[in-house]
């Protein structure tokens, strides 16, 4: 899925909101944004049904758990059979949606290719922004930055174009503010190739920065493994 055309590089030199695109814009499939919300209670009622009906779990712990790819697997692996989840369990999740900076995109891509897929197993989205550099200003940093990183926001073009991937250009905006306004929901558990991917947590999602490799067993439909850990708060 394709966020903006080519015309990105005739305008580099206007500065927008976090959200603003310049040139001809693509209508993105709103509906690849919205957590599937049906198949998540199905597994969050999965999960109640092997954990004591009268164990409480806070609102991370749903989100979290509902995302798992086995509940069975995660939740009953610890010798106490599930009394003991919280600080010992390694729970395999399948995250709804991937996000990732143009640093680190490139690697990720690279391996996401060498696995000979059509598309990514979830929606996912590149933004064009930590090769920004921030110098003398916007009107100067932007096109010199465009100019000097040509091929390499060429090829995450490309290869956004190929495998359905969103693709937010040089100027579009910041990964993890243009990740909350257009992406993050309540309920929804998603990986960001960015330190300040947690922003989204400001919806009500679960979002978990990580390297380039981590985002690659999402888009390719691998479970991806987190500890538990030893703490949630507001238990319902």
């Amino acid at each position: 899925m394709q966020r903006c055309s080519g015309s990105w590089r005739a305008a580099a030199g206007v500065r927008r909101l976090a959200t603003a695109t310049s040139g001809s814009t693509s209508h993105p499939d709103i509906s690849s944004r919205v957590p599937p919300y049906p198949k998540l209670l199905k597994k969050l009622h999965d999960v109640r049904s092997i954990l004591k009906p009268s164990r409480k779990l806070s609102l991370a712990e749903k989100v979290l758990y509902s995302h798992l790819d086995d509940p069975e697997e995660s939740l009953l692996s610890d010798p106490s059979n599930g009394c003991k989840i919280r600080g010992f369990s390694n729970l395999k999740l399948k995250p709804d949606r991937v996000a990732m900076q143009d640093a680190s995109a490139q690697m990720a891509l690279l391996q996401f290719m060498s696995c000979g897929l059509p598309s990514t197993a979830v929606p996912a989205s590149i933004h064009c922004d930590h090769m920004i550099v921030g110098e003398k200003g916007a009107d100067v940093d932007l096109p010199s930055s465009i100019q000097g990183n040509k091929e390499i926001f060429d090829f995450l073009e490309s290869a956004g174009k190929k495998y359905g991937i969103e693709f937010w250009p040089p100027g579009a905006g910041i990964i993890h503010q243009t990740v909350l306004e257009n992406y993050a929901s309540p309920g929804l558990m998603m990986l960001g190739t960015d330190s300040h991917t947690p922003n989204a947590g400001g919806l009500g999602a679960i979002a978990i920065g990580v390297g380039g490799a981590d985002a690659v067993d999402a888009l390719v439909d691998a479970p991806w493994e987190l500890k538990v850990r030893d703490a949630f708060h507001q238990a319902a």
